[in-house]
């Protein structure tokens, strides 16, 4: 078992492909998997702390003001600004302008540190923000959402953001535990066969985030073309001007874990928060948000390779 989940980890692009095409073609499979999705998050996040360890975890407390700044700008300012761009637009009831809105207020997706990992780069600056950004959520979608009323009620999003938070810390801190218990020197065959666990979560995943999206791509094709357009557009785009902004500035240990969290969004919070009458317009955008997730180590990988010979020695 350990080397078949070894393979699946040196083939982690392709599996994760497969199941990205798997929630486009598998309808019934995608519709029965969708009610367990919380579950199965949960279980990926779990993955992800055993496989790093609060050792690795929390070793770069030192580095906590960046991570700091960097869930501040990600989660408040840069929404603060798309706010104030589509008013003096007009057009921020837009369904686009709500589906950016609330994707910049999002922390980072669950996987975000497996797909740093899978692009060759240490996945601890992204499991911090993760933790980080989450738990700062309640605060830092105040600001946003008293700007813009038409996103729905505040009340709900900072409910559902604190269950979201204590999920993530019963989670994260049961994983530790195990992990210190049962297997405190990980070696390195091991970690990778749990990475290969990992890779076959996120794949089973996306089929169930992607049973919105199968059924619309027969009923609206165009539709779906342009959404899936706009979010390739805004993942991908952020995660590029992200990147080139760290790498211009000096911090390449940083530049790949922060850019992959800035374009991949744990948009599907609000869908739980809001009421259907927001998030109806966009369930289509959440299926479509799963493609640029899910090819980001691919698409992204020729360039943040660059920063691979930038890394400080550690």
């Amino acid at each position: 078992m350990i080397k078949l989940l070894t393979i699946v980890a040196r083939h982690g692009q392709l599996a994760m492909i497969l199941g990205l095409l798997a929630g486009f073609l598998l309808k019934d499979l995608a519709s029965a998997l969708k009610p367990w999705l919380p579950e199965m998050v949960a279980g990926l996040l779990f993955l992800t702390a055993f496989r790093i360890g609060a050792p690795r975890a929390f070793g770069g407390l030192k580095d906590g003001i960046t991570s700091l700044k960097s869930v501040l700008i990600l989660q408040m300012l840069l929404p603060l600004l798309a706010v104030a761009l589509f008013w003096a637009l007009g057009i921020a009831a837009t369904p686009l302008a709500v589906a950016l809105v609330l994707m910049l207020s999002a922390p980072s997706v669950t996987g975000s540190p497996n797909i740093t990992l899978l692009l060759g780069h240490a996945p601890e600056p992204a499991f911090r923000l993760l933790i980080l950004g989450t738990a700062l959520m309640p605060l830092t979608v105040i600001p946003v959402f008293l700007l813009s009323p038409e996103l729905g009620s505040l009340w709900n999003v900072l409910s559902a953001s604190l269950r979201l938070t204590g999920v993530i810390t019963v989670t994260v801190a049961l994983a530790f535990v195990c992990r210190h218990l049962f297997a405190p020197n990980l070696a390195e065959r091991s970690a990778r066969a749990v990475d290969g666990l990992t890779i076959l979560a996120l794949a089973v995943i996306v089929i169930g985030l992607m049973a919105a999206l199968g059924p619309a791509l027969y009923r609206a094709p165009v539709e779906v073309v342009k959404w899936l357009g706009f979010v390739c557009l805004a993942n991908f785009g952020l995660q590029y001007l992200c990147f080139r902004w760290l790498m211009w500035r000096g911090a390449a240990d940083i530049a790949v874990p922060t850019s992959v969290v800035a374009g991949n969004r744990n948009f599907a919070l609000f869908l739980i928060a809001l009421p259907a009458s927001t998030t109806e317009p966009l369930l289509i955008f959440l299926g479509c948000y799963q493609v640029p997730m899910y090819l980001t180590a691919l698409v992204m990988r020729r360039l943040y390779a660059r920063a691979l010979t930038q890394v400080s020695p550690t």
